[in-house]
């Protein structure tokens, strides 16, 4: 039997195999696809979000269909295919999902919204370098690391080119198994998991701030529900 296709959607961050680096020996078991959203790329200039070109990648890497993981800001992606195209998810695993949209009047996210959208408005107005700087204070109450290679030049410039979460068309959730991964360490993160879990997800914290898919426990995590809703289990 074929191996069934596992697709991996990147966040904000690293992008492709370097985002799933856990991950990478589930395809000894699996047809595993990681991934680029677009505007992400090695070399080229990054290009501005847009969301329904990151579906149609989504969409056209699961083929005749498969199982999603995604990470942060690739959650939304993720979900919109899994709404729009039921038939092809067998299952959806979200890490920290940013699917802010769905959240947008609940208290953290009404927070986040209020603290970090007047950077968002004034991202033309800024260089990349003071955009990320200011923008990883915000979120991550941190010092950015220093922009001293070509690679950080450009995450500094795709960074201030994402569109806000919480513009996403995404206004309901797919009917598919779907397992949400958290840190346990951002109330954001934690509001749209309860969210998620309020319409039929299974939630678990699983450690590891804002990447819980690097933890050992959710990378178990991820394999055994992927395992779980396969055609062999089935």
């Amino acid at each position: 039997m074929k191996s069934e296709r596992v697709v991996f959607v990147h966040g904000a961050g690293n992008f492709g195999a370097a985002a799933w680096t856990r991950q990478h020996g589930m395809a000894l078991e699996f047809d595993c696809l990681f991934v680029r959203r677009h505007g992400f790329h090695p070399v080229a200039a990054p290009l501005p979000t847009d969301f329904a070109q990151d579906q149609r990648i989504v969409a056209e890497a699961l083929g005749s269909g498969g199982h999603l993981v995604a990470a942060s800001q690739g959650a939304v992606a993720a979900m919109m295919v899994a709404v729009e195209r039921p038939e092809l998810v067998r299952s959806l695993t979200l890490a920290e999902p940013a699917c802010l949209s769905l959240t947008e009047s609940l208290p953290a996210t009404a927070a986040h919204k209020a603290r970090v959208q007047p950077l968002f408005d004034r991202a033309g107005e800024l260089t990349d370098e003071e955009f990320n700087r200011e923008f990883v204070r915000l979120v991550f109450a941190a010092e950015p690391r220093t922009l001293d290679t070509p690679e950080a030049k450009r995450a500094a410039r795709r960074l201030r080119l994402q569109a806000p979460p919480w513009t996403a068309p995404l206004h309901i959730v797919p009917g598919v198994p779907t397992l949400v991964l958290t840190g346990g360490w951002e109330p954001l993160y934690e509001e749209v998991a309860g969210y998620l879990a309020e319409t039929g997800a299974r939630h678990t914290v699983a450690g590891g701030g804002h990447r819980p898919q690097d933890t050992p426990a959710g990378a178990d995590l991820i394999s055994g529900f992927i395992r779980t809703h396969s055609r062999k289990a089935a």
